[in-house]
């Protein structure tokens, strides 16, 4: 064990690690409730309106999930992309969260794909006899064959872009060549842009085409900010915990807790930036073919839900988040975190559901859902957690990963040789704050 080891692990401000053995069935047990929760509602529901509750209930968990793949290859290509040096520590598991889009999420969309004709009402219809206006405009994106292909070019896209990304990253911990940091950089400032159209046309296809006719140039940019939103949540627990456990303590620097709060923050106003701006642009031209889209949201508890969200989603993350001491503290930033799921739960419900349930919100099936989430989160939280097993908890030789430590090195031509070999001696022992925490 090296000396930095000896400093992290003995040091008395550090809390002594969490006994986690209890734990370690969670996602086993979650898959198991929530297996037979979504069976026994596939069963109720194929008997009430033939499997369209647990259609609508299994888009509404896998759009979830769906958030935390995309916004962590979100923050990977926006590491390299910026040259960033404080989240080479985080990193490695952004890459792991990333590589859950293939081919994990591509398998949880197969009930999505068997079910669409029963979800999309406009699927196997005939454009040239149909009367609506607003699907033959978007033919042939909405149509059956149309819906298939998108789903694949979305699928192969993020399977692209995260398997070239980890394998370059992987090989960069075993060379350490600046040709690995290259290509990261080159398929960062080439994909975001794949990343972008592809983000975008999926939360077209799979929430926004459930009502083919609506118009709107922010959709994908508001799923985009939702989704950043709850990954930066995810990833600062799961930072906190590896941190706790001394996993990436000898990488971590008390800033990347307040960067990532900070980024939280940051992406709370952008959301309700671009929500507010969507309504107001579409609620001031009063034209019909968008407007319904929200009418349709005001009708009986629908409005509540709203309601729920304008205040859940946007004023008390923010005022919460406000304070520059707050991002750092864990007593403060768990209930935070634990209350962004919970918003981001309630606003795919708010996006997808009122299409079916049109009354209101579906409070005699919200067990459903429930159990669709505790089966994905649990499967896809076994498959973290092995894919984060197989390798290195950090990147191990990337060139900034000394800037993550919050070291600092002399320049060599400023000391003296004798200073120079004390300073050698110091480099390894990380100038970490250890308040907060």
């Amino acid at each position: 064990m090296s000396q930095t080891d000896n400093f992290l692990n003995d040091d008395p401000a550090l809390p002594p690690p969490l006994d986690l053995s209890r734990w370690r069935n969670l996602p086993g047990r979650f898959m198991a409730v929530g297996a037979v929760v979504a069976i026994i509602g596939a069963i109720v529901s194929f008997k009430h309106d033939g499997l369209v509750n647990f259609g609508y209930s299994w888009l509404v968990a896998f759009m979830f999930f769906l958030s935390i793949g995309l916004g962590s290859l979100f923050l990977v290509m926006a590491h390299h992309l910026f040259d960033a040096g404080w989240s080479v520590a985080t990193r490695r598991l952004c890459e792991h969260l990333a590589s859950l889009l293939f081919p994990w999420m591509a398998i949880l969309f197969i009930p999505i794909a068997v079910l669409a004709p029963k979800l999309y009402e406009w699927m196997g219809t005939e454009l040239q006899t149909h009367p609506d206006r607003a699907l033959k405009a978007k033919a042939p994106l909405f149509t059956t064959p149309g819906f298939y292909l998108a789903t694949i070019a979305c699928f192969l896209v993020w399977w692209f872009l995260t398997n070239r990304l980890k394998f370059w990253s992987l090989k960069q911990d075993e060379t350490g060549s600046a040709d690995c940091t290259h290509k990261m950089r080159f398929l960062s400032y080439t994909g975001i842009f794949l990343f972008a159209f592809s983000l975008t046309l999926g939360a077209i296809m799979w929430m926004k085409g459930l009502s083919h006719e609506w118009f709107s140039t922010m959709y994908g940019v508001q799923y985009f900010a939702g989704s950043v939103w709850l990954t930066l949540g995810t990833v600062y627990i799961i930072t906190m915990i590896l941190d706790r456990q001394r996993v990436l303590s000898d990488v971590l620097h008390e800033h990347q807790f307040y960067f990532l709060g900070s980024l939280l923050f940051a992406f709370t106003v952008f959301y309700a930036y671009v929500s507010f701006a969507q309504y107001f642009i579409i609620w001031n031209a009063n034209m019909p073919e968008e407007t319904f889209w929200f009418v349709l949201r005001e009708k009986g508890t629908w409005k509540y839900v709203g309601w729920v969200i304008i205040f859940g989603h946007f004023f008390i993350p923010f005022l919460a988040l406000l304070r520059i001491d707050v991002k750092s503290k864990f007593t403060i930033m768990i209930p935070i975190i634990a209350w962004a799921w919970l918003m981001h739960f309630t606003d795919m419900t708010f996006q997808i559901l009122p299409v079916h349930f049109k009354a209101g919100f579906p409070f005699a099936w919200i067990w459903l859902p429930l159990g669709c989430m505790a089966l994905m989160g649990g499967f896809l939280a076994d498959r973290f957690l092995k894919k984060f097993a197989s390798a290195p908890p950090y990147p191990l030789k990337d060139p900034r990963l000394v800037e993550a430590m919050g070291l600092y090195h002399p320049v060599a031509t400023q000391i003296s040789g004798g200073e120079l070999d004390q300073a050698d001696k110091m480099h390894g022992a990380p100038a970490r704050l250890k308040g907060g925490h």
